[in-house]
């Protein structure tokens, strides 16, 4: 779960760490009262999207200007020209994709004066099963930029959790990236601070891009992002409820909604299936047959009709989907549920594609006689690979 800048900077506040005052603003009428309790003499306008790159991206409307979504004002009123001028309006980015996402709320904080840019970031890192810090001199870019033309310039490390973190940790990003005097002893405090905050409150990711170093060589939390452990929202129910779920894809919503594992893709095959491992088998074997999958569908061990239905629903609610393909090895899950919930969903919502059935393990021989004596028009497969044929076939005619 991810949830917003100004979300994440007053997180940060909470615990200790440097930010700028700011304000957030989702009606525009609001904008100049906003940016009116802010000191100035600059007033920094973003746009509030989960999607990286807004200082480079661009709006759909001509009515929203041609700069970014991060702009630079010197008075109030422009502050607030410039928020009215986003809101409502549809940003892309170069992590948005090409339909952008809209700005239904802007941050608008102090200016600050600025010596020196960096990359902080905290993670999970899934090779050691610990929390790592990732930090380089080349703040305000993206890191894998970073990683790809100047590799020498990352310093990542992981934190024991037996020992947990100590002030050797921050002196060693310090010197990392070249601070100074009270800088040092800032970046110590600060890297405690942001590692408590992390395990505290069930992080997966935390990036701060950049970390400046101001003229008067105080750090300052510049811009942050913030991914939690959706597993871990049962016992953050302070997290849990900045969740914004406009900004989330609508069928990995409503899948989220009825426990099914649901990610969207670009392809024109959908897939259902039981198993997160099938299920990457299954899109592995569309690819191999010469077609894409529109989604990661595993629908459970323990998946009732009901549930069927509704990952049915959500795979077809796609206009990409030009076919499906139910992949199911019945070990918990039951062939015969998978078959009627298919049955249940294609009288409900219709069948506008071709849809390719393969069954296998339990009951598989009662799912298999009730798919048969529907009046459903289903392409029967007796394996993965025999599925995966017929459907891209059926698919590219």
């Amino acid at each position: 779960m991810n949830i917003h800048e100004y979300q994440a900077k007053k997180l940060l506040a909470e615990y200790g760490a440097p930010v700028s005052d700011g304000r957030a603003v989702l009606k525009a009428e609001d904008a100049k009262s906003a940016a009116g309790e802010l000191d100035g003499p600059i007033w920094v306008v973003k746009a509030q999207i989960h999607a990286g790159g807004r200082g480079k991206g661009h709006f759909l409307e001509p009515e929203a200007g041609e700069a970014g979504g991060v702009r630079i004002t010197k008075s109030v009123s422009e502050a607030a020209e410039e928020a009215q001028k986003m809101l409502g309006r549809t940003l892309v980015t170069h992590q948005s994709g090409p339909a952008g996402k809209v700005v239904n709320r802007v941050y608008i904080e102090d200016g600050a004066s600025i010596a020196r840019e960096l990359y902080l970031a905290l993670l999970v890192d899934r090779v050691t099963s610990r929390v790592s810090f990732v930090c380089s001199t080349e703040g305000g870019m993206d890191i894998e930029t970073v990683a790809a033309e100047t590799p020498e310039k990352i310093l990542s490390f992981s934190v024991d959790p037996a020992s947990g973190i100590s002030g050797f940790h921050g002196r060693r990003i310090a010197f990392a990236l070249g601070l100074e005097g009270k800088a040092v002893k800032q970046c110590v405090q600060l890297m405690g601070t942001l590692y408590k905050m992390f395990m505290e409150r069930d992080c997966e990711m935390l990036e701060i891009n950049p970390l400046i170093v101001t003229t008067e060589g105080d750090l300052v939390c510049l811009d942050a992002k913030m991914g939690f452990d959706s597993n871990a929202m049962y016992r953050q129910p302070e997290i849990m409820a900045l969740r914004d779920e406009t900004e989330e894809d609508p069928k990995e919503l409503a899948a989220s909604k009825f426990d099914l594992n649901y990610i969207s893709l670009d392809g024109e095959i959908g897939c259902m299936v039981n198993g997160a491992g099938l299920a990457m088998a299954t899109m592995d074997i569309i690819k191999l047959y010469g077609s894409s999958p529109a989604n990661f569908l595993d629908v459970g061990g323990g998946a009732t009709t009901e549930k069927v239905t509704e990952a049915f629903k959500i795979i077809t609610s796609d206009p990409n989907v030009k076919g499906i393909l139910v992949n199911i090895f019945g070990g918990i899950m039951r062939c015969d549920v998978i078959a009627e919930g298919v049955i249940a969903a294609v009288k409900e919502v219709g069948l506008q594609v071709p849809l390719v059935v393969r069954l296998e393990g339990t009951n598989v021989k009662k799912g298999k006689e009730i798919l048969n004596n529907s009046d459903v028009d289903v392409i029967a497969a007796d394996d993965l690979g025999d599925a995966a044929e017929k459907i891209v076939k059926a698919v590219r005619g």
